[in-house]
């Protein structure tokens, strides 16, 4: 609601510069947001694999 009062105010204002600078502003943020989740999925499968992998060996030992 904050960002849409702010995009509509410089839409308004014909201020079309500062309107693709919010733009691109909020795209690199969408982007680096999923960056972040698909890192944080990778190290659950790495933990999830490690853990597999320990399980396996205890198996092997027995």
């Amino acid at each position: 609601m904050f960002f849409r009062t702010i995009r509509q105010k410089l839409l308004s204002e014909n201020k079309f510069s500062k309107y693709l600078l919010y733009a691109i502003g909020e795209i690199i943020l969408v982007v680096i947001g999923i960056l972040i989740a698909l890192q944080v999925n990778h190290w659950n499968v790495e933990r999830k694999n490690d853990f597999k992998v320990k399980i396996f060996s205890m198996q092997l030992n027995f």
